[in-house]
């Protein structure tokens, strides 16, 4: 006898009784009253909770809600495993509160709100010096790489960092988070990572000194013999990414609206 397939909500044990006084279950992740969309791409819709407990907190969450997909793996549990292999390295990340699918093939994921911490880009850009976050970012990007990851989405913009402690920085996004391949197409994925991160410091509040130092930090945590080749292949990447980035604007205004 088969069984009839059914929802699927996997949540942390630390989050389920948040969810249960909230009301949150696999279908109301897409219809609750308070679960609040902010930006909708073709893809998905990115949403945010905020309630107040009955014990007094104020809590706010963040739900990402795709649309069905095909096969046995999910977008949510894509960026559910990347979460914690971020974890299980001891990269400072997200709390993952849970995750799941649909029976029709939607899928979401549920994480809450670093609400001590900022966005990188954000906080430089409103006078956050670049040179306090220079030494976090190029170590936790370094520790990524060393433990054998990449990012895939390694922007300034995934860096969150703390209000009062500059040196506190986590990574956030980890949808694309993955194991490296072996070489040589190991050494492709990390130029992309930190091509990335160049492109996305291309601001008039970040110099091109910083930037190289930031390159050298990275190459001294990770014991490289010399950076110049690297630095050759980021530029390139990186001016490829420009290239690329300005084609999805023209084609997707909304894709890179900011969370209110």
């Amino acid at each position: 006898m088969f069984s009839a397939p059914r929802n699927r909500f996997n949540a942390s044990p630390k989050y389920q009784p948040i969810l249960r006084e909230l009301g949150i279950d696999a279908e109301s992740v897409f219809d609750h009253p308070d679960i609040i969309p902010w930006r909708s791409i073709r893809e998905r819709q990115n949403c945010t909770l905020d309630a107040d407990l009955a014990d007094g907190r104020h809590i706010r969450l963040h739900i990402k809600r795709h649309l069905p997909e095909r096969g046995t793996r999910t977008p949510a549990d894509e960026e559910a495993l990347g979460i914690r292999a971020l974890e299980i390295e001891r990269i400072p990340t997200v709390p993952l509160v849970g995750w799941g699918r649909l029976i029709d093939g939607r899928s979401f994921i549920i994480t809450e709100d670093l609400t001590d911490y900022r966005d990188a880009e954000k906080a430089v850009r409103e006078g956050l010096p670049f040179e306090s976050l220079l030494e976090p970012t190029a170590d936790l990007a370094a520790k990524l790489h060393d433990a054998g990851l990449h990012h895939r989405d390694l922007y300034l913009c995934h860096f969150f960092v703390k209000y009062n402690d500059p040196s506190d920085v986590r990574l956030i996004d980890a949808a694309r988070v993955t194991r490296l391949p072996g070489w040589p197409m190991r050494r492709r994925w990390i130029v992309k990572d930190l091509a990335q991160f160049w492109y996305s410091t291309r601001s008039p509040a970040i110099t091109d000194e910083q930037r190289l130092r930031w390159l050298k930090r990275y190459g001294e945590k990770r014991v490289l013999k010399s950076i110049d080749p690297l630095r050759r292949s980021i530029e390139r990447k990186s001016a490829w990414i420009g290239r690329h980035d300005a084609k999805l604007r023209m084609k997707q205004k909304d894709r890179n609206v900011s969370i209110p």
